[in-house]
């Protein structure tokens, strides 16, 4: 094997997760061990290894760079990805959050180079020095992931997997899936279907294009503040919260998808509708984006003073398909009795696993924002559904409509938007910055220069930047100081919001909860005063 070393990784700290099995640290870290030339996540089952015979890796693209191959027992691939590609803002995270998407397979190095704006050759130096592999090795590990997806998973037939993976040729494949895995695509599919022989012992078949998938996930997680967050915003015709599940149309690089999403105990449920197979990968980094599933809750919580072991309040206890809680720019989360249960009475403590929910489309999320600026959730769900009515693209499947391209609503939208005229306006001039290409939303950007592009948009403020920025480029630190919600959630419990370094740099996940937080104490004290007014009544009556 070739020896490899990163500095940036401790070596007794990883070792430490390793003997311990500790999955909260599956995916930000690999461990290769010399003696079997194989490499594994830190929870892998297999008898802990000698220190001697192992070092540590910050990808899986490195693993495979210096000659190991994945252990097919725990299967590495299939853990969360790193939280560090959030966390970190530098080029190799920004390049590791295209290299996701895409662009690779897309546009080649070349792409990645120009839309970060460094050389092909600077690029490479940086990702290899910080890394371990560079921007071709870790394509191919996304490849490689991508190809065990649908080998395991599917019926389809080996060289339309090839290509859907992202592979130049099936010999490229054939290799590929050999060198990382140890062996042939055919009998990896043999092992998946004696593994399955328990229920039908074959994979489902995909038909025109469909899949159905697991989204692990660190653990804990709150639930119902994401089912709460999806269904509060759902836009009819474009989207649908129906049965705990959420449905809705978007774009993807080669056409468009339909995706269903709903929690289960240790995963996320993912079934997917594809145009076009070759975007499966992109698709899946942007469910993964959205739900925020590559998080490290337990390392956010110690830093929010979460109360270590404390139970996260689940869907069952109220549920976002019956509960109506009082409206409000940023929304109420679901669960408004059991968020009482910790701290004094009528103030609301954080909740465990608290995520912050991404995007799956930069400009829809801009536009989607200016729309519902200064009106509560529901009224923005109502403008956002005629304006998707009017001028989205229809296209087959259970939900009718995509959100409408940029160029359309540049073109179109003033005859359907409604509301002052200065936000229409700003909201048209958006739209042509982003169809002209003067505007660029992707999460290769750096948050600075992101900020500074939308604040000189007319009608975009402080709060609109930062938001955007926040949920377009997973920043975990941004502070929504400005936001009504989140200063009545900091007066419910007692904060400064001139004061939280304590709590970078984690302050985005301090905004949802303080949106959690005052959004619950409206909806306990409405429940309250809904009691109150009954017994009064009772009374008088009798």
């Amino acid at each position: 094997m070739v020896g490899v070393t990163i500095t940036a990784l401790d070596f007794e700290r990883c070792y430490r997760a390793v003997s311990t099995r500790d999955s909260r640290f599956d995916g930000q870290f690999f461990t290769a061990v010399r003696t079997t030339g194989i490499y594994c996540r830190p929870s892998c089952p297999a008898i802990t290894p000698k220190r001697a015979n192992v070092s540590f890796l910050p990808t899986a693209a490195a693993a495979q760079q210096a000659g190991y191959r994945a252990c097919r027992r725990c299967l590495p691939d299939a853990a969360p990805g790193s939280p560090l590609w959030n966390t970190r803002a530098d080029l190799a995270a920004r390049a590791m959050r295209l290299i996701g998407d895409g662009v690779i397979e897309r546009g080649g190095v070349p792409a990645l180079a120009a839309t970060l704006g460094y050389s092909q050759r600077q690029l490479t130096r940086v990702l290899t020095t910080e890394l371990g592999a560079g921007p071709l090795a870790l394509a191919r590990a996304h490849r490689a992931h991508t190809a065990r997806l649908l080998i395991q998973t599917t019926a389809m037939p080996m060289s339309d997997i090839a290509f859907a993976a992202g592979f130049a040729s099936i010999r490229q494949f054939n290799d590929t899936v050999r060198e990382v895995f140890a062996v042939s695509p055919s009998t990896m599919r043999a092992e998946a279907h004696r593994a399955k022989s328990g229920s039908n012992g074959r994979p489902a078949p995909a038909v025109n294009g469909t899949l159905s998938l697991r989204l692990p996930y660190r653990e804990p997680l709150d639930r119902a503040w994401l089912e709460w967050f999806l269904s509060a915003h759902v836009a009819p015709g474009m989207e649908l919260w129906e049965n705990r599940a959420y449905t809705r149309n978007l774009r993807t690089p080669h056409g468009h998808a339909t995706t269903r999403l709903s929690f289960q105990r240790d995963h996320v449920r993912a079934e997917l509708a594809l145009h076009d197979m070759r975007d499966l990968a992109p698709t899946v980094a942007r469910l993964r984006h959205l739900l925020d599933l590559d998080a490290d809750p337990i390392g956010i919580d110690e830093a929010l003073g979460v109360a270590p072991g404390q139970r996260v309040s689940t869907p069952g206890l109220a549920d976002p398909d019956t509960t109506r809680l009082p409206d409000a720019g940023a929304g109420s989360p679901p669960d408004a009795e059991t968020a009482l249960d910790h701290g004094e009475v009528g103030r609301p403590a954080f909740s465990p696993g608290i995520r912050v929910p991404g995007c799956l489309d930069g400009p829809e999320l801009l536009l989607r924002t200016m729309i519902g600026q200064q009106i509560s959730v529901s009224a923005a769900a109502t403008h956002t559904a005629r304006l998707v009515e009017a001028l989205g693209e229809r296209v087959d499947g259970p939900i009718p409509l995509l959100f409408p391209t940029p160029a359309a609503i540049a073109e179109h939208g003033a005859e359907v938007l409604t509301g002052p005229t200065r936000r229409i306006r700003s909201i048209i001039g958006a739209a042509e910055a982003l169809a002209s290409g003067e505007l660029a939303l992707h999460q290769g950007r750096t948050a600075a220069d992101l900020r500074r592009d939308l604040l000189a948009l007319d009608g975009v403020g402080p709060w609109t930047a930062d938001y955007v920025t926040m949920r377009l480029l997973a920043d975990p630190d941004v502070l929504l100081n400005t936001d009504l919600v989140v200063r009545q959630g900091a007066a419910v419990l007692g904060i400064d919001l001139t004061d939280t370094a304590r709590w970078a740099p984690w302050r985005s996940y301090l905004s949802m909860q303080l949106w959690k937080a005052a959004l619950t104490d409206r909806a306990a004290r409405s429940k309250s005063a809904a009691a109150k007014s009954a017994s009064s009544k009772a009374i008088s009556e009798s």
